[in-house]
């Protein structure tokens, strides 16, 4: 009897310990049933990548989307092709671009209009395309050209160095202030001559080394046209000619002519200088210049569509 008792307890607890782990769960906050919370994905998707033949992995680059909107009634992001009032917002209106001859006509106007000096500097700002393919770039580059209308009153001092006195007495000749061999570094060294521009010989050249950190950028450069044996054909580029040259990577900012010129001359100029800057890119590269502005002294800046002052389209890609 008392085995029986033992063992009846034993089931009966045994039931009760069951019963209590299958009953109703305890609510902590939260209902169950509610739907259970996906992961979020944070990380961008994979490119799309192909294999070619040989099995190497390519990029699929996606080709970007130029958008063309010269036939809508209003262009992307602004309000109307024109504005309707003769005051408005620039931001809102795409910029006006005027041809070459227009834009000149404009800046001699604001010379009167705003009182300012007549024959005060006319410029011409160029930003280039420098690039070419498989990331290569041109490199900026130094240039001198003889304006049809210069508008420097006084001609460009020029210094040429060589040791041979046949060459050194035709120098001067044509107009060098003065020309000798390596007897005149020391006198450019302590200042005691100055120069616009310094003519050298091939051959003079290794001996002109000390000269470098003095003259930097004057020092002569086959690229800049400096060094040559052709000394009276050089001179006269040089001591009548106008130089510019590539800043910050892809910028041409030079004079070109004075605001009382007349409007033919202050053209012709304008078209010289853009021919010259357009021939120092190769032919089957492409638009060479991507926007032009001209100003003068005082006045604000008026974007131009250079291509009227090229003589034909094939030009802006090179000679």
């Amino acid at each position: 009897m008392a085995a029986l008792r033992i063992a009846l307890r034993k089931v009966t607890t045994a039931c009760t310990g069951q019963l209590m782990n299958t009953s109703a769960p305890v609510c902590t906050g939260g209902s169950q049933s509610a739907a259970r919370k996906l992961p979020v994905r944070t990380f961008a998707a994979v490119k799309a990548v192909k294999k070619d033949k040989k099995g190497d992995v390519e990029e699929v680059k996606k080709e970007k989307r130029v958008m063309d909107d010269r036939d809508r009634h209003k262009p992307f992001g602004k309000t109307a092709w024109v504005p309707v009032d003769d005051v408005f917002i620039l931001k809102y209106y795409p910029r006006t671009v005027y041809r070459a001859v227009d834009a000149i006509q404009m800046l001699k106007r604001f010379q009167v209009l705003d009182l300012t000096p007549h024959n005060q500097p006319l410029y011409i700002d160029l930003k280039l395309d420098m690039k070419l393919e498989k990331k290569k770039k041109i490199d900026p580059f130094v240039s001198t050209v003889h304006l049809p209308h210069p508008f420097k009153t006084a001609m460009n001092r020029v210094l040429v160095f060589t040791e041979d006195l046949i060459q050194a007495r035709e120098a001067r000749e044509n107009g060098a202030i003065t020309a000798g061999g390596v007897e005149l570094i020391q006198q450019v060294l302590d200042d005691q001559i100055s120069a616009d521009f310094y003519l050298a010989v091939p051959e003079i050249l290794p001996k002109l080394l000390p000269l470098k950190n003095k003259l930097r950028k004057k020092f002569p450069k086959s690229k800049r046209g400096t060094v040559s044996t052709n000394i009276p054909k050089t001179l006269e580029l040089f001591k009548t000619g106008h130089e510019y040259l590539v800043e910050s990577d892809c910028y041409v900012r030079t004079q070109i002519a004075t605001l009382d010129m007349p409007s033919e001359q202050i053209f012709a100029n304008l078209q010289t200088i853009l021919m010259d800057v357009c021939s120092h890119r190769p032919a089957s590269a492409g638009p060479f210049i991507e926007r032009a502005i001209m100003a003068s002294h005082t006045s604000e800046a008026v974007w131009v569509h250079y291509q009227d002052a090229l003589p034909n389209t094939g030009q802006e890609g090179g000679k």
